[in-house]
């Protein structure tokens, strides 16, 4: 899951949401460089997306992407997933995903010192354009696999990405409802055994 799910399954804990959000800028026993805290958020990261890698929806979504993309075609469903969840109304409305949205960059505001330094020179970024507000509309997600292509060692081409989102909208949709509530319930329970 990318970084709106990410947020979102910290159930409101700040330090956990400030390691799920950094984790993807920290590499193996690095973690334990962490206040404990930040540290169950990393963990509770590398779990979220070991289960996602491994459930059967998000493995049929990435055959979408994979004659184009290959490896990468998990981040596109990622980001892709994002998008479902940020219009998922049994999750969010408008107003309160536009509340959720700064109220993430609020907490994360007080984290600054735990950033990884790649995280810190992104985070502006993410802050400013409303990253994670803006995987609500199509052209944020647009931007995104854009984003994803700039900063990808091997990819030159957003477009067809987008395209095949486009085309593939109401399955990815689907995929997406098959998928969010079982990792919903798998995140809590991951996050409990941390404690």
């Amino acid at each position: 899951m990318n970084y709106l799910a990410h947020a979102y399954l910290s159930f409101n804990e700040p330090a956990v949401l400030a390691g799920n959000l950094i984790s993807d800028f920290v590499k193996g026993k690095q973690v334990l460089q962490f206040p404990e805290e930040v540290r169950r958020g990393i963990l509770l990261h590398r779990a979220i997306d070991a289960y996602t890698d491994e459930h059967a929806a998000t493995r049929e979504a990435k055959n979408i992407f994979k004659p184009y993309y290959r490896l990468y075609s998990a981040a596109f469903i990622d980001v892709a997933f994002d998008h479902f969840l940020a219009n998922d109304f049994q999750q969010f409305t408008d107003d309160s995903l536009s509340r959720f949205s700064q109220e993430v960059y609020t907490s994360m505001d007080t984290f600054l010192h735990v950033f990884p330094e790649r995280f810190r020179v992104m985070y502006p970024y993410m802050k400013q354009q409303n990253w994670l507000y803006n995987y609500r509309s199509r052209l944020g997600i647009e931007r995104s696999f854009a984003g994803l292509v700039r900063r990808a060692a091997y990819l030159t081409d957003s477009d067809t990405a987008f395209k095949l989102f486009e085309d593939n909208y109401d399955a990815l949709q689907v995929y997406y409802a098959d998928f969010f509530p079982t990792l919903h319930r798998h995140a809590l329970k991951v996050l409990d055994t941390l404690r």
